[in-house]
This record gives structure tokens, sequence and C-alpha cells, in this order.
């Protein structure tokens, strides 16, 4: 996977956080599978950093519940649990309507531009021949800039993490879900209303697409 080496503002990442950032999705996008041994000298290798960096990364995917570590075994992926996706949907339920509308008010003109470019990414989705990974990663970056249009790092950082264990449930079961690509399109209205200042349509809209990805899931159980 590719380091992310500036933020999209062009500020320089740590080698903590350029480790922390692509050993996370990594493990979001299943690339490190559940339950696989996590070893710091072949990632630190895979990355072109020192290990000091991609032991920092991985004290924080820890606390986030990606990896776990085993006294006298090791450190490995977290299992992806599908019984923690009740757990994770009533936080995002709460959450998601929340960021939205925060979205909608805050936002300033880089956000919007950033969520505008987004919103032609998703036009035809579908049709467009991408692969699931793909969409995923479309997915995942329209959940991210509207956690940053918040503009608060704590709201972002819950959501943020939450995402990612709701994405690595989806990835499990993506081949079984019948209509991956509208569930991404679905972010196009919301895009709008939050582009367009309406804090109660994105609300709504936000609420509505975490219950649907719920449902899906559970219909592909």
């Amino acid at each position: 996977m590719q380091q992310v080496a500036t933020e999209p503002g062009g500020e320089e990442l740590s080698l903590a956080e350029r480790a922390y950032r692509a050993i996370r999705d990594r493990l979001v996008m299943l690339e490190i599978r559940p339950g696989a041994p996590i070893n710091e000298e072949q990632l630190a290798q895979s990355l072109g950093v020192g290990r000091t960096p991609v032991r920092e990364a991985l004290k924080r995917l820890q606390y986030e519940r990606m990896i776990t570590t085993y006294p006298r075994r090791g450190t490995f992926a977290t299992d992806v649990n599908i019984t923690d996706l009740a757990h994770i949907s009533e936080v995002r339920q709460e959450l998601e309507p929340l960021a939205a509308a925060q979205a909608a008010r805050r936002a300033t003109a880089a956000d919007r531009a950033t969520l505008t470019g987004l919103r032609r990414e998703l036009d035809g989705a579908g049709s467009s021949g991408r692969d699931p990974a793909e969409l995923m990663h479309l997915d995942l970056q329209v959940h991210r800039a509207v956690y940053a249009a918040t503009h608060n790092p704590y709201l972002e950082d819950t959501l943020v993490r939450h995402d990612n264990l709701a994405t690595r449930i989806w990835c499990l079961f993506v081949d079984r879900l019948s209509d991956m690509a509208g569930h991404v399109e679905e972010h196009g209205p919301l895009i709008e209303a939050i582009v367009a200042g309406d804090p109660d349509t994105a609300a709504r809209l936000a609420r509505s697409h975490v219950e649907g990805f719920e449902q899906a899931i559970r219909a592909a159980i």
C-alpha cells in the first residue's frame, strides 16, 4: 500500500503516523487477515521505516481494538466478530448523524471542495467496473472527509475508529453482499446535504445509511 506522506493541506506526517495509517488500513481492508500474527520487522521493511515507528503505531492500534497481544504468544490482528456489529452500530447510529449535521454547519470551503470531488467519484461507481476493494477505499474516504469536516477532533477520532471496525466486518462478508456499489453511492445525497449546509437532511441520511449497513450485513450472514 502506498504510504501517505502528507496531509491534504501539505503538512508532513511523522514516521509513526505514516506507519500507523498504513498498518491501520491494511488491517481495515483485511490485507492483514484476522488472527494473523503481526511481525514488527516485516512491517518496518515493507513500509520503509524503522521498528520504533512501527512499535508506536501498534500501540495505538491495540487501543483501537485492531490488534491484540498475548503473553508469550505474540501480537495478532484481532478477529472479526459479527457479535460486535450491534455494539458498533449502536455507537454509529447516534454519532454519525451528529457528525453529518456538524459537518453541514462547519465545513470550510476546502472541506466542501474535498467532498464535492468525492461526490463526482461516486457518480456511476456501480457501473465503472470498480472492484470491491476500490469501492471500500472510496467509502472510507467519504466517511473520513465527513468526520474531518466536523472540526471536532474527539468526534472525528471516535467515528474513524468505529468506521474502521465496521469496514472490517463489511470486508469479511463482501462476497455475499448483493449491492455494495449501491451502498457506497448512497453517500451522494449525504454529501450534497453537507455541501448545501443542510444539517437536518444530512443527519437523517447518515442515520439511514448506518441502519441500512447493519441490515445488509445481517441479511448476508
